[in-house]
């Protein structure tokens, strides 16, 4: 009896990155030699590209579904192929040693998938996959059978909060725009995701335009605007292709351009390519990139609900947000808000990375405690290492610790102990790292990214990088911890725009929960993780030391002295404490304290 298979290959940027594209040409070639009309294969063979599958770190990842049934495998490079399409797919027998493990299937299980459920099943390059999973049906019965004020409605009974930082309730922002009077209106999507590490926005559009687009056509039309803006960094190439191959297909099949659907309702997408400054993500900031001027805030009041892109009423919402509208809209305001905690409905799209073991791309529901996505999503810590804390809401959110892993991810847990839910970015920290330094690392990049337009930004966030770099250095004093706080906070509270008035969290934050920290490198001139270089010293042990020589190679500045199979040591007077030494040494002979 013929079979049906489908082999689909992750193709986001992950994927392609550890090889996908070989991997399905791979497939592509063992499928020519063997032939398709071989009475063993198939009735119908499907070589599938798919989006972020979000365990990014087992890439390339590969499913071989026979008919009804389905296998996954991790790591497959090309030289795997021939043996899977031998075994599996011509004698129906799995690579038992190359499948996923219970892991795979605990991290996934232990998700609730609205925005990524689809992404590693359908080919993003294809409107009709997406319509066949009920695609623009949301957009088709607002068109037909809602008003703009119906569907505005629809999306505050949701409780719906807008995924991009600050969790401003969506419907309301789109109901203020909707108020104004006025002989235009725009819609924008903010996809210029540039925190550290965070790939959510990014993921979705590689696996699923679509889904953002049908967002926008029911946002522009709650609020009355005919035309809009995605906004998207030049650096996501993949995703900026498919985007446009997906607003060409949409306009194509009558989902954009002039009467929409059939109806009165006209709509043109735009995509605005940003150069990458951080602060554009910022809306205002964004709003003057569109326009052509220089990517810089400006206060608020006027929001841009009232007066935003070239002075007209404007709605901007994330990536992840709209994503969401097209399936509140399919199965009702009361589906969506079962999800979630009592004030945060939902999911959240989170990129889990750091000292964990499984890291990538993950959707949970809001309220969902620390401990759970740490441990049962994310496997425990690196190493059997001790949990120090985690660092969530990107470069400018909080250091949560250890007492507090039952925290609920949402807006108002976060909240509570100095971090914030940001666009979804989460690093787990381990005994390993020094807090210190992790403030001062978060805080060189907002420092960099700064705009520079107002001063507690531009100077402000300058003078604290200063302060943690002499403490980080063995120069701080006793009077910095005080004057760390009272900078921080007073940066926090003049600043014009939210990089600004967020960049001090990482300093309040670990100056809260770990002082003892900043307190060892001021008065004991020693960094606890030992991570702080300067405040190092590297000794070689006599009873470990067996005379290699290997650390007298590795020293730049021949610091390191000693004859062959004789025992070494380090000169202090040289050593630069680079941790050369260190890491060449096999025998556990160098240390340091």
């Amino acid at each position: 009896m013929s079979r049906k298979i489908t082999v689909n290959v992750c193709m986001g940027t992950g994927g392609i990155a550890a090889g996908g594209s070989t991997v399905m040409e791979a497939f592509r070639q063992e499928f020519a030699e063997v032939g398709v009309d071989n009475a063993r294969v198939v009735e119908k063979c499907r070589l599938h590209k798919v989006g972020c599958r979000g365990f990014c770190a087992r890439d390339v990842l590969v499913d071989i579904a026979i008919d009804d049934q389905s296998w996954t495998y991790q790591y497959v490079d090309e030289k795997m192929v021939k043996r899977l399409v031998a075994e599996h797919i011509l004698d129906n027998k799995p690579v038992e040693q190359w499948l996923v493990g219970d892991d795979y299937h605990t991290f996934h299980d232990n998700q609730e998938k609205i925005i990524l459920g689809v992404l590693g099943h359908i080919d993003p390059e294809s409107i009709d996959e997406y319509i066949g999973i009920g695609g623009y049906k949301a957009a088709e019965k607002v068109l037909a059978t809602m008003t703009p004020q119906d569907t505005i409605e629809e999306i505050k009974r949701s409780g719906l909060r807008g995924r991009g930082g600050a969790g401003f309730p969506t419907g309301l922002k789109w109901s203020f725009c909707a108020a104004n009077q006025a002989d235009r209106r725009y819609i924008i999507c903010n996809a210029d995701e540039g925190d550290p590490g965070a790939f959510m926005d990014r993921s979705v559009i590689e696996g699923n335009p679509h889904a953002v687009i049908e967002g926008m056509i029911i946002g522009a039309y709650a609020i009355g605007a005919d035309t809009g803006y995605i906004y998207i960094r030049a650096e996501y190439p993949l995703a900026v292709q498919r985007l446009k191959i997906a607003l060409a297909a949409a306009k194509e099949r009558g989902f954009l351009g002039k009467g929409i659907c059939g109806s009165s309702f006209d709509l043109d997408l735009k995509i605005k390519l940003g150069a990458g400054a951080f602060v554009c993500g910022e809306e205002t900031a964004l709003i003057a990139s569109i326009e052509g001027e220089r990517g810089m805030p400006r206060a608020k009041p006027p929001f841009p609900a009232n007066k935003g892109l070239w002075g007209k009423p404007t709605i901007i919402n994330n990536v992840e947000t709209l994503a969401n509208i097209p399936p509140i809209i399919n199965r009702g305001a009361e589906w969506f808000t079962s999800i979630g905690s009592e004030k945060s409905k939902g999911t959240k799209v989170i990129a889990l990375t750091g000292k964990i073991r499984n890291t990538g791309l993950i959707e949970i529901p809001m309220g969902m405690p620390l401990k759970k996505i740490i441990y049962d999503i994310g496997g425990g810590i690196e190493g059997d290492r001790l949990f120090k804390a985690v660092q969530t809401g990107g470069p400018s959110g909080g250091c949560i610790p250890q007492q507090h892993i039952d925290l609920p991810v949402d807006y108002e847990g976060l909240k509570s102990v100095g971090s914030m839910m940001g666009s979804g970015g989460m690093v787990v920290l381990d005994e390993t790292d020094c807090m210190v330094n992790i403030a001062k690392f978060f805080l060189t990049f907002t420092q960099e990214e700064s705009c520079g337009k107002c001063v507690p930004c531009r100077i402000g966030t300058k003078r604290l990088l200063e302060i943690l770099t002499r403490i980080t250095e063995g120069e701080g004093k006793p009077s910095d911890l005080d004057l760390l706080q009272e900078l921080a906070e007073d940066v926090r509270d003049a600043s014009l725009c939210g990089l600004g008035m967020s960049a001090p969290n990482p300093v309040l934050s670990t100056l809260k929960y770990f002082r003892h920290e900043y307190e060892a490198h001021i008065f004991q001139k020693k960094c606890p993780a030992k991570v702080c270089s300067k405040l190092l010293t590297f000794y070689i042990r006599p009873d470990h030391c067996v005379g290699c020589g290997a650390c007298k190679k590795a020293c730049a500045v021949k610091a390191i002295s000693g004859e062959l199979k004789q025992v070494h040591q380090v000169d202090q007077a040289l050593c630069i404490k680079c941790g050369s030494c260190f890491d060449a040494c096999k025998f556990n002979a160098v240390i340091k304290e």
